[in-house]
């Protein structure tokens, strides 16, 4: 009992002791403010280096390696395809195009397993990936460099073709799968990223907010204490204050806000289609290749058809289509989406973007991407049926000519458009990381300084009060 009326002497009996108490609760307040604000800022400067660093790049890497190591096999076969008899005969412009994008594919291989590496350092699973990958990169090498070999030599295409089958089984059962799961890996990484800084960027929110208005109300039990005790209207310092910590209040929450909001932006309306987009370029390369190992092994022709419509149903998926069938069904359900945007009738890593068009100039460059797809495919149809009358020549000329009209042309087109939206959605992840940072260097230091002059200020308006008591 003696304690307690101490305590009570100390800290409330008197006006002096009032005063200090909510001095110091003032103080408390605005320092746990300042704190949560400091830790919520750099904590948010340290997501988006994150974001920016490591999580869209390994992301992106990781698929960048899967689109690379087709179109390595698909430059493979096209140096195959196009080499001729032992090299008479030679398509001489193919031939020196695939092989300078088979050396630059190669080139890219090396250096997106060397910038996954780094980035699987501490993931057991994906390291182990890597290393497998490596392996299998070089054993896919030895097999084309035999490959290719032999087709210098005269005879040497049945061996040739023997060791590119080997290759290409290899690229596909081991290779590509192993770089998908880089590309799921390493995007689950980012979402759980990015859900984690979002929930921690919520729970922040409120409790500034809460110890906002808890500051506001003792700062207003102030005033009022003082206006009642000293028959004064307001106290000028506890008023200035109460504007610096309500303006901290806004400037910080703001910040908070803010930086959710550019981070659901990045994440979701501009990567979620990057991801998608980068998918689909890779799966474009892949098809493109099965064109070529279908005009180059006969043995395996009905084999890489289907796998060319598997691609494509991927791409544009319509239930039930198949190569005869796939265009006229591909014009229909596009001109139900031209008429409403809201039939989408068809599946794959097309409908994701359509799905999630956010940007201005989005929807008129994904809607390209589509109508430069549905040449794409008309070509291939053309190529078959060259083939299926007898003219092979003439169908590998189209399709791995470079003139105007031909397949190869319509290919780069249809990548162009694609690379059009792609770089839309990048260009607007890129913004929102850059705002969100700077939103975080241009609030963090204002709403700091106006809780510390909000404390200066509370200090200096009671003092002249607290002396009239010494």
């Amino acid at each position: 009992m003696a304690a307690r009326a101490a305590l009570r002497r100390r800290y409330w009996a008197t006006v002096p002791a009032r005063l200090r108490l909510l001095r110091a609760a003032t103080v408390l307040l605005t320092a746990a403010l300042a704190g949560l604000l400091l830790v919520a800022g750099l904590a948010a400067l340290g997501t988006w280096s994150s974001v920016a660093d490591r999580d869209a790049p390994r992301t992106t890497s990781a698929a960048d390696l899967k689109l690379a190591l087709n179109d390595m096999d698909a430059q493979a076969a096209n140096i195959l395809l196009s080499n001729g008899d032992a090299g008479k005969g030679r398509l001489q412009t193919p031939y020196q195009k695939a092989v300078g994008f088979y050396s630059a594919s190669r080139r890219e291989i090396g250096h997106d397993l060397r910038a996954l590496a780094v980035a699987a350092q501490g993931s057991g699973s994906d390291e182990k990936t890597v290393e497998s990958l490596t392996d299998d990169f070089a054993e896919y090498q030895e097999l084309i460099g035999r490959a290719l070999e032999n087709d210098g030599h005269a005879g040497g295409r049945p061996a040739a073709l023997t060791d590119h089958r080997r290759a290409t089984d290899l690229l596909r059962t081991r290779l590509v799968p192993a770089a998908n799961t880089l590309v799921s890996s390493n995007n689950a990484a980012f979402d759980a990223e990015y859900a984690s800084a979002r929930s921690t960027l919520s729970a922040q929110l409120v409790t500034v907010l809460v110890l906002g208005v808890l500051l506001l109300a003792v700062l207003g039990a102030l005033q009022w204490y003082l206006a009642r005790v000293f028959r004064r209207v307001l106290n000028p310092g506890v008023l200035a204050a109460t504007v610096c910590t309500l303006l901290a209040v806004i400037l910080g929450s703001g910040m908070l806000s803010a930086s959710a909001e550019h981070l659901r932006v990045a994440r979701h309306d501009a990567f979620d289609s990057v991801v998608a987009l980068s998918r689909a370029r890779a799966i474009a390369y892949d098809a493109n290749a099965d064109e070529s190992r279908y005009l180059l092994d006969p043995q395996r022709r009905e084999q890489y058809a289907d796998s060319f419509l598997a691609k494509s149903q991927a791409l544009y998926g319509l239930k039930g289509a198949t190569l005869s069938t796939y265009d006229s069904e591909l014009s229909t359900t596009w001109q139900a989406y031209e008429a409403d945007h809201r039939d989408l009738r068809f599946t794959g890593e097309f409908r994701r973007e359509l799905d999630n068009i956010t940007f201005p100039g989005e929807r008129a460059a994904a809607e390209k991407t589509v109508e430069t797809y549905a040449v794409y495919q008309r070509d291939d149809r053309r190529i078959r049926a060259l083939m299926a009358s007898g003219k092979e020549r003439e169908a590998a000329e189209f399709c791995m000519g470079w003139e105007p009209d031909t397949s190869n042309a319509h290919f780069g087109a249809w990548m162009a458009a694609l690379d059009q939206v792609t770089d839309i959605n990048r260009a607007h992840f890129t913004s929102s990381v850059r705002d969100g940072r700077a939103m975080v260097s241009g609030l963090l230091p204002w709403a700091g300084g106006s809780l510390a002059a909000a404390a200066l200020l509370s200090l200096l308006g009671l003092r002249p009060r607290l002396a009239e008591f010494r």
